[in-house]
């Protein structure tokens, strides 16, 4: 009886275009470094991950910085076997030698801007930045609507954002803050002065994924992407909306890459194969990320965002530029604000 229920499950596997091979059939084991269960649904994409292609892989907390520094002092003795991170580190990734080229099934597929040429990371999804807001949480204040609305001191000891020294949705916040302010990719002045100036309302500044402390009204008001905002309103049932700031903002694609010379390179494959699958981008299109293949989002989950109107004033970040300024906003914002 048993054996015939793994035949059954394995002919399931099968059927959704990921079997099994004979040597796979035991529970296969990797590492994914950057995937917090609570960022991105990533928790309900490693459960599937478990089920579909047999391969069980640990929740894991690191940011997008902290993951490039775990693989840059593992280069030696790689523990990981893919990594998530945001679209500006992959040219680092592959400058320094800590990915190796891997073009899943669907590679092609993806647009040449949003993949590195070569196979040694793709995109998978993508999320626009704005304010995820509590408005329990604001206790009668306005919900803000701008940039600038986040220096006014009636929202003093509200406002969060992840630390831009290394975390990838704390750059992408700089540089949405400093373009949509008139800065450049050459010219960071504008968002240093807005942080500093902001440092008066005693901000919040954590390193980590704040998505829970949001909703429970700790931080009322967070620069993160829409998918968080829609997934706290639409399956978390929370108080919480998601502002696109009147100025403008940006459009950050988040990659996934083999890791170079890690213990399961095998496994490591077949997860990237399967986030690029149809099964895989429908998760994130759920998860109320963009997928990088849009077919995969559904008309009802679409008329959740924000109208087409609103997003109207996001704009797409320049992946290779932003890598290329990673280190001085990092640089700036240590020295200049904190």
């Amino acid at each position: 009886m048993q054996r015939r229920h793994f035949v059954q499950a394995t002919a399931a596997l099968g059927a959704s275009g990921f079997a099994l091979p004979a040597a796979l059939a035991q529970q296969q084991r990797a590492i994914c470094y950057n995937c917090p269960p609570e960022w991105a649904d990533w928790g309900g994409m490693l459960r599937l991950i478990n089920q579909r292609i047999n391969v069980s892989v640990p929740p894991d907390n690191k940011n997008s910085g902290q993951a490039m520094a775990a693989l840059t002092a593992e280069r030696a003795n790689p523990v990981a076997d893919v990594v998530y991170l945001g679209g500006q580190f992959g040219p680092q990734a592959r400058e320094s030698g800590l990915v190796a080229p891997f073009m899943p099934q669907r590679f092609k597929e993806v647009p040449d801007s949003l993949k590195d040429k070569d196979g040694f990371w793709f995109t998978i999804h993508s999320g626009t930045l704005g304010l995820f807001v509590n408005t329990a949480a604001l206790r009668g204040r306005p919900v803000p609507k701008t940039w600038k609305d986040l220096l006014n001191p009636q929202y003093r000891g509200m406002v969060g954002y992840l630390n831009p020294a290394s975390a990838a949705v704390g750059q992408v916040g700089v540089v949405a803050v400093n373009l949509a302010l008139g800065g450049s990719y050459d010219n960071f002045d504008p968002a240093i002065a807005f942080f500093k100036t902001l440092q008066a309302n005693q901000p919040i500044v954590p390193t980590q994924t704040a998505y829970a402390r949001v909703l429970s009204g700790e931080i009322p008001i967070l620069l993160d992407y829409d998918f968080n905002a829609y997934r706290g309103q639409y399956s978390d049932k929370a108080p919480v909306q998601f502002v696109i700031p009147g100025e403008g903002t940006q459009a950050l694609p988040y990659i996934m890459a083999l890791v170079a010379k890690g213990p399961n390179p095998d496994s490591g494959r077949r997860i990237l194969d399967f986030v690029l699958s149809d099964e895989g981008q429908r998760h994130w299109a759920n998860a109320y990320l963009r997928p990088v293949f849009p077919q995969a989002m559904s008309a009802e989950v679409r008329a959740r965002f924000l109208p087409d109107a609103e997003y109207k004033r996001s704009t797409p970040l320049d992946v290779f530029r932003l890598a290329a300024a990673t280190k001085v906003i990092a640089e700036r914002y240590q020295k200049e604000v904190g």
